[in-house]
């Protein structure tokens, strides 16, 4: 049984007899207190969709709901449903575009690594690997001679994510970006 300091956004912990995905979570640490962390969390029912937004001590034991990740490819878009396919038995995981808006920035149809959250037998989220490489669609054009340099400038991949990149980045160049912080890490092999 984890903390509510150990929880992570996606995460899915049963509360209240009910399965709820962790979408959110905000710290804070209230001035005077000798307790310690709060952790505010908004959290969403799997079955319906209700929206939860529950404040937990750092201590305040928590449990992780009973689910499976399951490794997925995006196979297609269908209006606002992505089906996924899993890559072991291809059965079609249908998801929502609204509850994986998120994660849909690092996402296209070369992503590697996806793994998405079934609970009771319904495809509720996707979990991103810890590093994706995307192509950039738009950036202003690489300066020569700029190797060196520390600087850098916006670029949208192809998903439409915008990050940072150094400035001898082109439109076209396949890079590595981190998925928690949003960061780029590198160009792609």
């Amino acid at each position: 049984m984890p903390k509510a300091s150990e929880i992570k956004k996606h995460a899915a912990i049963d509360y209240n007899g009910r399965v709820m995905i962790v979408r959110d979570i905000e710290r804070s640490v209230p001035q005077g207190r000798a307790g310690g962390s709060l952790y505010r969390m908004r959290m969403y029912d799997v079955v319906n969709g209700g929206k939860v937004d529950e404040t937990f001590k750092a201590d305040e034991m928590l449990n992780f709901a009973d689910l499976n990740r399951r490794p997925a490819v995006l196979s297609y878009i269908d209006g606002d449903e992505y089906v996924f396919m899993d890559e072991e038995d291809y059965t079609p995981y249908n998801i929502n575009k609204e509850s994986i808006a998120e994660q849909l920035l690092f996402i296209d149809e070369n992503t590697k690594g996806l793994l998405v959250v079934v609970v009771e037998g319904s495809p509720v989220s996707i979990d991103l690997p810890s590093s994706v490489e995307l192509v950039i669609e738009d950036t202003s054009p690489s300066i020569k001679g700029a190797s060196a340099s520390a600087r850098t400038k916006p670029a949208t991949m192809t998903t439409g994510l915008i990050i940072q990149v150094p400035e001898h980045i082109s439109a076209g160049d396949k890079v590595k970006i981190n998925t928690s912080e949003q960061k780029f890490m590198g160009r792609a092999d």
